[in-house]
């Protein structure tokens, strides 16, 4: 029972049991490094860094202006991908989270608007939007959560289904038209701020991420999370409320597509409805990327980052280098097939030992 809870809690901290423990395993570097997702991923992302400033005009993806930017970038798809993590952890899959966003960064920008023009003050009025936005991602994950718990759909199509319908309210409420003219705080104070030289968005998702990483490592709510999705029969056995759970799970992923719902706003001054298509496409990625298990069990929160960085960093420095749009779907697309094959290729490997 103390290896199981050992194991676990060294997979909750993000990597694998037999990754951590080199007394109980004994493997070449080569393969250490092809079964160790979080170190592969940051070797891939250093190699893309160098591969860009080589490759691009006067080595400007090596410059600040430009780091800054994929910090910029990085911050809402880390807060989205934080959900995705948490989710894929318990074996549920979030196809919707982009809606989510797209929705919440409305109904935010109507509450903005509503507090100012009912002579809020500017700063209040943003905090009020803020509040509306994480409790407009918190519905959106809840009703996902009593589909696939009370309903028992299958949570891809589920949320495929919500997708549909959260991007289609947006549409409504908005006439198809991005919502303008906001505070002019929402971008100084926030969007483009910095507490030293870590701009706020990023700070505030390094502060999730830290978060969830804890939520794993030192709780039982992380624990119970993680034997849901090894084997969600064996938990209700165990006494685990898994309906409960799962609705929670979905809550917390929500609140969190909420929040980068209010970074999109803060970001662009916008709304931006047509610019998040991929959003959801790109958070699970970097989630799949990073080593968590696409059917639950096993969670990689710091290699969450680091496909974050990479999804980011592709994109990124394919605009750079001026690669026409429809090839970073492609990419993207490719990346994804890529980091799936592995995760299948280290679970047989695993299985093997």
């Amino acid at each position: 029972m103390s290896g199981t809870t050992r194991a676990s809690q060294q997979v909750a901290a993000g990597s694998p049991a037999d990754e951590l423990d080199p007394r109980l395993v004994k493997t070449s570097p080569v393969r250490g490094l092809l079964t160790n997702s979080t170190m592969l991923v940051l070797l891939v992302d250093v190699i893309l860094i160098a591969f860009f400033a080589i490759v691009s005009r006067d080595h400007i993806f090596w410059s600040i202006p430009n780091a800054e930017s994929l910090l910029r970038n990085g911050s809402e798809i880390l807060v989205l991908s934080l959900g995705i993590c948490l989710l894929m952890s318990a074996g549920i899959f979030d196809l919707s989270v982009g809606a989510n966003l797209i929705l919440s960064s409305v109904i935010c920008a109507y509450a903005i608007q509503y507090g100012v023009a009912a002579g809020s003050d500017p700063v209040f009025a943003c905090v009020f939007g803020l509040l509306v936005a994480v409790i407009s991602g918190i519905l959106f994950g809840t009703i996902n959560g009593l589909i696939i718990t009370k309903l028992k759909v299958n949570s891809l199509i589920a949320t495929l289904g919500t997708l549909g319908v959260g991007s289609g309210i947006a549409q409504i409420l908005t006439n198809g038209q991005d919502l303008r003219g906001f505070p002019s705080i929402l971008q100084t104070h926030f969007a483009v701020a910095k507490i030293g030289i870590v701009g706020v968005p990023i700070l505030c998702g390094l502060i999730l991420m830290a978060g969830l990483w804890a939520l794993f490592r030192f709780t039982r709510f992380g624990m119970r999370t993680l034997a849901i999705g090894s084997n969600s029969v064996g938990a209700m056995r165990a006494g685990i409320d898994v309906d409960r759970h799962l609705i929670v799970l979905a809550a917390i992923a929500g609140a969190l597509a909420g929040f980068a719902g209010f970074i999109s706003l803060a970001r662009y001054g916008s709304t931006t409805i047509a610019s998040h298509s991929l959003d959801g496409l790109n958070a699970v990625t970097a989630v799949v990327i990073g080593g968590t298990a696409l059917t639950g069990g096993r969670v990689s929160v710091i290699g969450t980052l680091w496909g974050v960085a990479l999804s980011v960093i592709l994109l990124s420095g394919l605009i750079i280098i001026r690669v026409q749009p429809f090839w970073q779907l492609v990419a993207t697309g490719l990346v994804l097939i890529a980091a799936v094959a592995f995760d299948q290729f280290r679970a047989r490997h695993l299985e093997r030992r």
